[in-house]
């Protein structure tokens, strides 16, 4: 996604030298939400790109593995030879990170590429048992589609709740018992020993039939290639971009999964593993490869995921807000969460009330001071909110 952004960007913002887009993967460059659902399930074969390269005047190198950078050379090396670059981007995503022991083992499974979603869909087509490690994003959203296939699912999480490392427990309770409603089977303080074939064997005894198991567990910054580059990395591994998107090196530029940024709105370093992201950061890249003035990337995060029936939005970083606030029953099938930091809202999560995010978005962009009595009532729009 960031890649094909960025090519698109500097054809629509005017650049009209060579654009090379270089990708390890054989397919036309596709889009990775539908993975999950649609290609998963069969209603569509891929998620391709709606973008005509050749009318962009963007040459694809496809199957190509980049192995690393050379420089002072300004070239990369790859499988195929060295390509010479003016300015580079790197845009290489992220990998999901594997259960450890776990490779090679016959019937386990990662999610992150169409190859993946191909070798998932008769998994899914025979209603196999499923077991989901992981109670994240991504294995919500499996065990979802999962079981609209009509396999039986059961979701193992090591620690004591769903998405323990991204939302506080007030805020995943109600959400702990969508499963049960949805007929998938969730094991909290439960870590895997090993996996057998057709078996996921349990720390403390249990033995789990599993036709399958996928691994969601985390993603991790795809920058092993840059040993010796010069180019900075941090202790995520991600590389170290500045406000600018440009990296340690002169005329090398990272955006999407694979950097972090500082943000000035939130006063640390970003490191945003969503669609959006790799959406709005091409277009500073692009901005700043044929730009004099520099333009800053300062976005209000956001992502989404549909899970169990519910479309669960997110927009903000909320680690530093001082003040979290309901709207609407969290029991209900619509509630919101609103945080704020010294009255002004900083992130806001929207389940079935996409009126929420839409607003609460543009109210964290413009740093409106809000009335915290009204926020908690579900009937007042959050812009009703906003101390005049």
């Amino acid at each position: 996604m960031a890649g094909v952004q960025t090519a698109v960007a500097l054809r629509e913002q005017g650049f009209g030298g060579k654009v090379t887009l270089i990708g390890a993967e054989p397919h036309q460059p596709y889009d990775r939400p539908p993975l999950s659902k649609a290609v998963l399930l069969g209603t569509a074969e891929s998620s391709a790109f709606d973008v005509d390269f050749e009318a962009l005047g963007v040459e694809l190198l496809l199957g190509r593995e980049v192995k690393g950078v050379r420089p002072q050379a300004r070239e990369l090396d790859t499988e195929a030879g060295p390509v010479p670059y003016d300015t580079l981007v790197i845009a290489t995503g992220a990998y999901p990170v594997a259960l450890p022991g776990t490779e090679g083992v016959p019937g386990v499974h990662l999610l992150r590429t169409l190859d993946d979603a191909g070798r998932l869909r008769p998994v899914l087509a025979a209603k196999q048992d499923v077991v989901v490690v992981g109670a994240g994003w991504i294995g919500a959203e499996f065990a979802t589609a999962a079981r609209e296939a009509g396999c039986t699912v059961t979701v193992v999480e090591a620690a004591g709740r769903p998405l323990a490392g991204a939302l506080p427990a007030e805020i995943t309770a109600p959400m702990t018992d969508w499963y049960a409603e949805n007929g998938v089977e969730l094991l909290t303080d439960a870590r895997v020993l090993e996996i057998e074939p057709g078996t996921v064997v349990l720390a403390d005894g249990r033995r789990l039939s599993a036709g399958a198991v996928v691994v969601g567990i985390g993603a991790r910054p795809a920058t092993e290639w840059l040993a010796g580059s010069g180019i900075a990395l941090g202790p995520d591994a991600a590389v170290t971009a500045d406000a600018q998107l440009r990296t340690s090196l002169p005329e090398v530029y990272a955006v999407g999964d694979c950097a972090s940024f500082p943000s000035g709105r939130y006063g640390e370093r970003l490191l945003i593993h969503h669609w959006d992201n790799a959406l709005q950061g091409p277009r500073t890249v692009a901005a700043n490869i044929i730009g004099a003035v520099p333009e800053t990337y300062d976005p209000v995060p956001y992502f989404w995921s549909e899970q169990f029936g519910r479309f669960v939005q997110y927009a903000g970083h909320h680690a530093s807000a001082d003040t979290m606030l309901w709207r609407g029953d969290s029991l209900g099938p619509s509630w919101s969460v609103c945080w704020l930091r010294e009255g002004r809202l900083v992130a806001v999560l929207a389940v079935g009330r996409p009126r929420d995010l839409a607003q609460g978005r543009k109210l964290i962009e413009s740093g409106a001071v809000l009335d915290q009595a009204r926020i908690p009532d579900p009937s007042v729009p959050l812009k009703a909110a906003v101390v005049r």
